[in-house]
Order: C-alpha cells, then sequence, then structure tokens
C-alpha cells in the first residue's frame, strides 16, 4: 500500500510537472528561458514519473530497464538541451535582457 501511494505519488509529480515546463515554455520571452524551462523539467519528470514506474514494477528485469533508460536520459537531453542553445548562441541569436525595449516605430 505504501509502495503504491508513493509510485502514484511520483507518476502524477512528474505528470504536473511536465505541465508546468509546457506553461514555462509557452510564457517564457526568448529562446534561451525557453530551453532552460524544457531542459530543466524533462529531466526532472522523467527520473520522477520512472521511478514511479520502478516502484510499481518492484525489483524485475523492467526496473532495471527503467533505471537503464533514465540513464540514457541523464546524459543525452541536458546535452542536447546545451548543444540547442550553443547553435543559437554561434547563429547570433540574441537573449533578450532586462533593458531591451521593442522598437516602436512612429
Amino acid at each position: 500500500m505504501i509502495v503504491d501511494f508513493a509510485s502514484w505519488s511520483c507518476i502524477i509529480a512528474g505528470a504536473l510537472l511536465s505541465v508546468i515546463g509546457g506553461v514555462g515554455m509557452h510564457r517564457f520571452p526568448d529562446f534561451y528561458s525557453r530551453m532552460h524551462a524544457a531542459g530543466t523539467t524533462d529531466t526532472l519528470c522523467a527520473a520522477l514519473i520512472l521511478l514511479g514506474l520502478g516502484l510499481q514494477a518492484g525489483l524485475s528485469l523492467v526496473s532495471f530497464k527503467l533505471l537503464l533508460i533514465f540513464a540514457f536520459l541523464l546524459f543525452t537531453s541536458p546535452t542536447a538541451t546545451h548543444a540547442l542553445a550553443n547553435a543559437a548562441l554561434q547563429g547570433n541569436l540574441k537573449p533578450k535582457l532586462d533593458g531591451d525595449q521593442p522598437e516602436v516605430k512612429p
């Protein structure tokens, strides 16, 4: 009963965090802050959901495979986010700063 509650708590927390990350990607003003929202929540959501699924599976081959999936996501997701942000910076995409005001033409 306790393992079942902990499992569903992790799965629901991961799903809610995923929705929050999606809202952050929609509301943030520029590419770099959107990449931050995507990269941060993606890894934590995957960790929580896979932990919940691993608790549901118990100690078995399935939980080992879920651990391998998490290890793969732990290394590839931040690396991909960094590569995208670096490519945008190399492509001269400037981040939106605090003092930036939109140009208003009369």
